[in-house]
Formats: structure tokens, sequence, C-alpha cells
């Protein structure tokens, strides 16, 4: 529901200035209300969302009350807030479409006026789950941390100026990109958003395991110290000093964060402003005539002319441009590199760990034709033969080698860097290039068998409705397959490990790589009259979504 469908369209004219909060938390209870009435789904989710929250935000309450009395009771705290604070910064940029609300251009054609605006819409912007849970936290903070009657009292202050200043750095980010976030690039950023938190996730848990080796919390002091003086983290850290008798190190804290309130609300100010008042590119002409692109660019220019050129380009575009692509790219790209590399860093981990790059990129070959979605029909009327559908599952592959390649082998390198295993580094080699050559076999003969449409309206929706079944049939038979096409190449390796022979690993190099192009073009051949003969199914299945 739209902010101009709602009942302030007749109201907000003739409604004084400062009846305008009010208003506003009204319709965002209005908003909230009507968005939980379009389906039962919607509702369910955002209740186990509610629950799920408070539960969290108990836990957090709790653990924060029994660190009173710690020595490192004040590190802990101060850490946790500014981490909130971060994320109150980021989020909208990875979840632009989570709060209708956070799109100002939606009140262009009311008559407000900036400052009731800006008022109206941080006291509205206190109504959410995400509000409530830093209340929370805001709230056990000091609760670990004061003590004595100034303690409190810079408690009672400290408290509501964390959750406001926590609120109007969102609003400001948002403003401030909001045009970027309604864009194309901004779209790409939402679907990225996973990926973010995915490897935000690795390096917490690196951090984690670094941090019970290097000696505790007490570690967390330096990092602490900077915080205090950081905006986010300031009001809480006053507490702390406070309740210490450093009245005027709590004193300057708390300017510090009230600074910095004063500071985000004038930029969000100024923000709706320049939003609200100056024309953007959508509405001038083009001062220059758009610029054509040339037919091919970057490696696919280096291909001679025909199918196999034109096939790649138009694979390599799909991982620039196509937001759902680009993010399966991402992510393997990223995965691929963090789950070796992290484990050398913590000196547990094996140079055989880099052999999971290859797996995650040769899993790309899979669903080639899902990510056409409906547009494969182009392609499926330029297929006539089997001959045509074994260059085009061929040239598909050419584009993933191109970039799979190279990335597999700088990722084993920098394995073996990390780990000072140079001598096993054939053999993973080796067994890499084996192991992807096998995933682009299976890769090419599962799109043909099991295609499935990849959905466009969902940044987190990756199989349409009914197709569930044939993603997991394609992905896991995948990797379980993989491993055991490419047996011989492990048997080599394992037998020279085992005879004492690292010195003939060098071997394995050459024995993977031909060892996986053989098997990836056999693949490739067995793929070719499947995909020829089953375009009808294959154009019905990638077109459902």
């Amino acid at each position: 529901m739209s902010v101009l469908d709602a009942p302030i369209t007749a109201a907000a004219p003739a409604a004084p200035t400062t009846g305008l909060t009010p208003v506003f938390v009204r319709l965002k209870l209005t908003l909230l209300r009507n968005g939980l009435r379009q389906s039962s789904g919607r509702k369910a989710a955002y209740i186990a969302s509610l629950v799920f929250t408070l539960l969290l935000a108990a836990g957090q309450v709790l653990g924060l009350v029994l660190l009173r009395g710690n020595a490192q009771a004040g590190t802990v705290v101060v850490l946790l807030t500014a981490v909130v604070a971060l994320g109150w910064a980021v989020l909208p940029l990875f979840f632009p479409s989570g709060d209708d609300t956070l799109d100002p251009t939606r009140l262009v054609m009311l008559p407000l006026r900036p400052r009731p605006l800006v008022r109206a819409l941080l006291v509205s912007s206190m109504i959410g789950i995400g509000p409530l849970f830093t209340l929370c936290l805001a709230v056990g903070s000091v609760l670990a941390l004061a003590h004595g009657p100034a303690g409190v009292l810079f408690a009672v202050v400290a408290v509501p100026l964390t959750l406001l200043l926590c609120v109007a750095l969102s609003r400001a980010v948002a403003t401030a990109n909001v045009r970027l976030l309604n864009s194309r690039k901004g779209r790409d950023l939402a679907v990225l958003s996973g990926l973010v938190i995915a490897v935000g996730i690795q390096f917490v848990n690196f951090g984690a395991q670094r941090l019970g080796e290097a000696g505790g919390l007490s570690t967390l002091e330096p990092a602490g110290n900077v915080a205090r003086w950081l905006p986010g983290a300031s009001a809480i850290a006053a507490v702390d000093a406070a309740s210490d008798g450093a009245y005027g190190v709590a004193v300057l804290q708390l300017l510090i964060t009230v600074a910095a309130l004063g500071a985000l609300v004038w930029l969000w100010q100024r923000g709706l402003v320049k939003l609200m008042t100056a024309p953007d590119g959508s509405t001038l002409a083009a001062a220059e005539p758009t610029r054509k692109e040339s037919g091919r660019t970057g490696l696919s220019a280096l291909l001679p002319e025909g199918r196999t050129a034109t096939v790649v380009h138009r694979s390599l575009l799909y991982i620039a441009r196509d937001p759902k692509t680009k993010a399966a790219w991402v992510t393997a790209l990223a995965i691929g590199a963090i789950v070796p590399l992290i484990n050398a860093l913590q000196g547990t981990g094996s140079i055989y760990f880099a052999c999971f790059a290859a797996g995650m990129l040769g899993m790309q070959m899979y669903n080639q034709f899902g990510q056409d979605t409906s547009a494969f029909w182009m392609v499926a009327l330029t297929i006539s033969s089997t001959r045509d559908a074994y260059v085009e599952l061929r040239a598909r592959a050419l584009a993933l080698l191109l970039i799979t390649l190279p990335y597999t082998v700088l990722v084993c390198v920098a394995t073996a860097a990390l780990l000072g295993s140079w001598q096993a580094l054939p053999g993973v080699l080796g067994i890499s290039f084996a192991l992807l050559g096998a995933m682009l076999a299976i890769g090419a003969v599962a799109s043909a068998l099991f295609p499935y449409s990849i959905p466009q309206e969902g940044a987190f929706k990756n199989v349409a409705p009914g197709q569930g079944g044939l993603a997991w049939i394609s992905i896991l038979g995948g990797m379980l397959a993989a491993p055991v096409l490419a047996g011989p190449v492990i048997a080599l390796t394992v037998w020279l490990h085992i005879a004492d022979r690292q010195d003939a690993l060098w071997l394995v190099i050459p024995a993977g790589a031909v060892f996986g192009a053989l098997i990836g073009w056999a693949g490739l051949r067995i793929a070719a009259p499947r995909t020829a003969n089953r375009l009808p199914e294959i154009l019905t299945a990638v077109s459902k979504g």
C-alpha cells in the first residue's frame, strides 16, 4: 500500500504542522496493519519475526545484566552497541523494501515543510521490530553499566539518545541513497545482501575463534577504547564513565552523541529538501546522444566470429548485468575463497580445501537454460540440430572456464602460501581441474534433463514454485557424482602420497587437466542430443517463473 493511498492525503493540507507527528504515527500503524491484512502468510511471518526478536532481545538483556560487575562489561557493551549502530547504517542499503516509508519520494506531492516532516518521520520510525530490538539493547547495556545516582542519571539520557541516533542514521543513509535503491544497481545490491551477511558471519566466526585463542575479552580493550568515542556507542560509554566517577569524560561522550544526532538530522533534512525538489535524470533530456555499445568487448572480442563468440559474450553479459546471475557468481567466488583461506588462516585447514573453489564455481554450469528465463525461446530458435546444441553448450562452458580456471589456480596458490604446503600444490591443482571438468559435464546434462525457472521478482527466490524438487535433484546429484567422476585423479593423488612419492605429484597437474577436458567433452556430447530433442520441454520449464 502506498502512503498516498492512506487517509493523510485528505487531511494533510488542512492539518497544522504541530499535529503532523501524530498523523504520521497513525499512518505508520495503518500501513503496518494493512500490510498484515494482505495475506495470512505475511501475517505469520511478521508474528514469527516479532516473537523471535522478543526472545532474542530477552536473552540479550539477560546476558548483559549477567555482565554487571564484570571487569570487561564496559568494553563488551560499547562494542556491541557500535556494531548495532553500524547495522542501522548499512541495512537500509541491503533491504530497501523492508519499510515502505523509507522512500520519502512518496511524499513529494504533499504540502509538508522539512522540519515538521523530519520530526514526524523520526518519531514514526520508532515503530517497528528494529527499534524494539535496539531499545532492549540500550536498556540492557545501561543495566550492565549503571552504578550510583550519576550512572543512573546518565543512563536515563543515554537510552533515548542511542535509539534516536540509530534511527536518524538509518533514515539519513536511506534518504541519501533512495535513488540508488530504486535503480537497477540498487536491486543488485539488495540481491547481494545475503552474500554480505554470509561473508560477515564467516569473519565473525573467525574473530570469535581468534578471541578465544588470544586470551579472552581483555583483547577487546583497544577496540573498545576507540569505540567509546564514536557516536554510535559514546552515549552508552558515558554511563560507564559516570559510574566510575569520570564526570567530565561522561559529559564529553554524551555531547558527542548529541552533536552527531544534530548533524544527522540536519543532513537528513537537507537530503529531503534536495530529493523532493531537485529533478533526477529521468525528468531531464539527455545532454548527449546515448553511446551505442560495440558488438563484443573484453575476453569475447578475442574469439573468432561465429556462434561461439556470440554465446560467450552473452554469457559474460549475464554475469555482469543480470542481478540473479551476478549474485550466484559473486557468492560462488566469495564462498569458494573464504572456506579454504579462513581455514588456512586458522592453521587447522588442509590445502585440499582449495578444491572447494572448483566445486563452487563448477555449479554455475547447472541450469544453464534457466538463467535465460523466458528469453530462452530466442536461443531455442537458433538450435535446429545436435551440432547447434553442442556448440551452444560448449560456448557456455568456455565462458565459465574463462573465469573459473584462473580463479581456481589463484585460490590454490594462495592457500598453499598461507599453509606453506608448496609440495602438495600440484596435487590440489590436478584434482581441481578434474573436479571442474566433472562439474561441467554433469551440469550440461542436468541443464538438459532438469531445467527449472528462476523467478526475477524476488531477491531470494531462486526456484519457481513447484520446481524445488528439480533443483535439488540437479544440484545434489551433481555434488555427489562429481567426486566419483573425478575419482581416477583423486586416487592417483592419494596413491602418490601413500607411496611417499610427493616428488612425482607434478604429474597430477597434466593428468587432471587432460582428464577434466575429456570428461567435460564427454558430458557436452551426451547433453547435446538431449538438449536438441527436449527444447519444448526446456522452454516450458524455464518460462514458468
